[in-house]
């Protein structure tokens, strides 16, 4: 028996709700229990594999074909389910731990250097004055030139309370050996800060065990920041937030909610439904809110910005979400890594699915896009991924595989001539989605989408909520 995880995976990486448990013995079962037609396939397997051993030009490493053999099992499925080595499942519970034993130090290459971007408050880093533009030349003696960014992050992480010796290069000083020692570093999921005096601006990057928990201290914050009489409101923003956990999610929505559904899932059979609730409590006080999204905002983010949507809650604003709506089952494979397969879809409280058609924003704004980054901008999201999931109402492309990989005319006209910007300025002044809120907040901007006529859900949507899932496939 091992652990299982629901996840939601977004456009980059994944959303998980631990405490499933399930017998992972999937070949031996299907052997088992298999028909007539199932045993040809599986020895026709094991003839192929045999003769490719025993025959193929150079001698090949047996893992690696049954590696492959896996990942192309799986990769024909859709573009979620995938198999992870211990490796990369090591990798992808740092991203759902939030949190791993490091220095504390955002970098970039450049020119095939490690440049130090900013260190983080109380960390190795900070304590030992390593400071932004630092350049670091070698770990632990060693040159960093001809290295990978992600090699010399995997050196520099390691075991919390072990040392490891940095040589820093400044500019008008000498070559610098900086000794430090490995500490728990937490990832900064969450940020916040007051917009000039009267609105709370929260910036969730992604959806780890540590967002709930820095969401309600950015509240906090912000509520000792800004005076209650003089508090407008909340941004919420969740662009180019690929997911996370599910079960995050669902608390990050609580956090705005009194009650009602959050979200459902839906598997395979009629009876496999389950539903998730907000507690009573609205943290916010009920003061309105603003999500921002835009075509990275993806599988959990949808989530919260569906839920907040059908509930009247807040007003979605930007451009169209990513419409990654699979749930993937995370399961634990010991030694050998994980099995990451889609198990289910997710609905909206209205019994929306957002599968390869995403969130479309209350208000749209798209951003000013700098000259040399246009036509760059724009995402396709899931329905540019090949073998996605069909959603509601799709249809399957052509076998042709040139006609495969285009979307019809109609299609395109729909999906907003074929994608959805996901670029966001670095500087707020230059942010125009960021702006229209703030002032739709402030009043000095009107629209008829904000803010929304708080109530319960409609008759019209609870019964839809309440509707069976209609089978869907995925395209060819």
């Amino acid at each position: 028996m091992r652990k299982v995880s629901l996840v939601l995976v977004g456009a980059l990486m994944g959303a998980t709700s631990v405490g499933l448990v399930q017998n992972h013995g999937l070949f031996t079962k299907a052997w088992a229990a298999g028909s007539a037609e199932t045993y040809r396939n599986l020895n026709l397997f094991g003839d192929v594999f045999e003769r490719v051993r025993s025959e193929y030009v150079e001698k090949p490493e047996d893992s690696k074909l049954v590696q492959d053999a896996i990942n192309g099992m799986l990769s024909g499925l859709d573009p979620h389910s995938s198999y992870m080595d211990a490796k990369r499942y090591r990798d992808r519970q740092v991203d759902i731990r939030g949190e791993f034993g490091g220095l504390g130090i955002e970098v970039s290459m450049e020119n095939s250097l490690i440049k130090v971007v900013s260190p983080i408050d109380e960390t190795p880093a900070a304590r030992a004055g390593i400071l932004a533009n630092d350049i670091i030349t070698h770990i632990d003696g060693q040159k960093i030139e001809g290295l990978t960014l992600q090699q010399a992050v995997e050196k520099m992480r390691g075991p919390v309370n072990t040392s490891i010796t940095l040589k820093i290069m400044r500019k008008d000083s000498e070559p610098l050996d900086v000794k430090l020692t490995r500490d728990v570093i937490r990832i900064r999921v969450v940020r916040s800060r007051k917009e000039g005096e009267d609105v709370g601006y929260i910036r969730l990057a992604s959806f780890s065990e540590l967002t709930n928990d820095g969401l309600q201290k950015a509240i906090e914050d912000l509520k000792k920041q800004i005076p209650a009489d003089q508090l407008k409101g909340y941004v919420l923003d969740l662009r180019n937030n690929p997911g996370g956990l599910l079960d995050q999610s669902i608390r990050v929505t609580d956090t705005f909610l009194n009650r009602g559904e959050v979200v459902s899932t839906r598997g395979r059979q009629p009876e496999d439904i389950q539903r998730y609730s907000a507690r009573s409590g609205d943290q916010t006080d009920g003061k309105p809110v603003i999500v921002l999204v835009n075509g990275g905002s993806a599988s959990a983010s949808e989530i919260v910005a569906g839920a907040l949507q059908d509930h009247k809650r807040a007003t979605i604003l930007g451009t169209r979400s990513f419409g990654k709506g699979s749930v993937q089952s995370l399961v634990d494979m010991g030694p050998n890594g994980a099995l990451s397969l889609t198990t289910a879809r997710y609905y909206t409280p209205c019994g929306r699915s957002i599968q390869a058609k995403g969130i479309e924003p209350d208000i749209k704004v798209e951003p000013v896009i700098p000259d040399e980054l246009k036509g760059k901008d724009r995402t396709e999201g899931e329905i540019g991924l090949r073998g996605h999931l069909l959603g509601a109402g799709e249809k399957p492309r052509q076998a042709d595989p040139v006609e495969q990989d285009q979307i019809s005319s109609e299609e395109k006209k729909e999906n907003d001539e074929g994608g959805s910007s996901a670029y966001v300025p670095p500087e707020a002044k230059d942010d125009v989605q960021l702006q229209a809120a703030l002032e739709l907040l402030r009043g000095t901007r009107t629209d008829a989408a904000f803010p929304p006529k708080p109530g319960e859900l409609s008759a019209e949507c609870s019964q839809m909520a309440k509707a069976p899932a209609k089978a869907q496939k995925k395209t060819n």
